[in-house]
């Protein structure tokens, strides 16, 4: 069973609880939801899936279900007691862990997961970053965020959430949005959609390190993306030497949000 709204209502007064707006608490207080959550991020039995920010375990519960071992990650220790009353019993690992700081090493012991959160929105795009580029053990990933943080993690070139961000995860992972949630369904109710997001690690990163180094890489994503609407001859003046455009065959005329991954490694490649 996974918590309603009134069972979740009752379990904060129980324990004298208020959602924290500084911790970005929206608990999810619909079954079918979480359900459908689990069923997305195609969690099976014997699976090792880490839940990041489990709140008072709706969504804990709902992969549990499915017969994987869970290992449920939340920061607000006054949730602990609740979580491990409430999911402990059912098979669930409980850590008291800041996730971008978290010891995966200890938690996951050596083993391949899946990772499955309602993530806070002030930490969604931080933190996807950090698991892609600091824990290869986490080979995919399905995210509730808010829809413009999900729209821009799984954006392609010209697609208006494009940017740096995007660049950032698809040089690691494929990344698509599998679904929108509407407010209704959180305790207490935001004033934002959220999305789902799929992320798939590849087995190597998408552009080879002969072709362009990471950081040289994203040096000059970063650079064009300052100036995002500028075209590349204005935003890469400081960056680009002579003739660079014509040798990696990328128009100067072009801005930021029209190139993919593989033509930025081209400009580095031909500086």
């Amino acid at each position: 069973m996974t918590h309603t709204r009134t069972e979740l209502s009752a379990l904060l007064e129980t324990y004298g609880l208020k959602p924290s707006r500084a911790l970005g608490q929206n608990f999810v207080v619909d079954p079918n939801t979480v359900r459908r959550i689990a069923r997305l991020a195609g969690v099976r039995a014997g699976d090792l899936v880490l839940e990041i920010g489990a709140g008072l375990g709706s969504l804990t519960l709902a992969l549990l279900e499915t017969g994987a071992e869970v290992h449920a990650m939340e920061v607000d220790k006054y949730l602990l007691d609740p979580l491990r009353s409430i999911v402990e019993p059912r098979g669930a690992f409980v850590h008291h862990a800041n996730a971008l700081d978290a010891p995966y090493a200890t938690i996951l012991g050596g083993r391949e997961a899946v990772v499955v959160a309602n993530l806070p929105y002030n930490v969604a795009t931080p933190l996807v970053l950090h698991l892609l580029e600091a824990e290869p053990l986490i080979v995919r990933m399905l995210v509730m965020v808010q829809r413009e943080v999900g729209e821009r993690l799984a954006a392609h070139a010209g697609d208006e959430a494009y940017g740096a961000v995007s660049l950032r995860v698809q040089y690691f992972a494929d990344a698509r949005v599998v679904g929108k949630v509407g407010p209704t369904v959180f305790l207490p109710r935001p004033n934002v959609e959220s999305a789902l997001v799929e992320i798939i690690r590849r087995p190597q990163v998408r552009i080879n390190p002969k072709v362009a180094s990471e950081a040289d890489l994203f040096e000059v994503i970063r650079t064009s993306f300052s100036q995002r609407r500028k075209m590349l001859r204005r935003s890469l003046a400081g960056w680009a030497s002579e003739g660079v455009f014509e040798r990696a065959g990328v128009a100067a005329t072009r801005r930021p949000e029209e190139l993919t991954l593989e033509e930025f490694a081209q400009l580095v490649q031909h500086r």
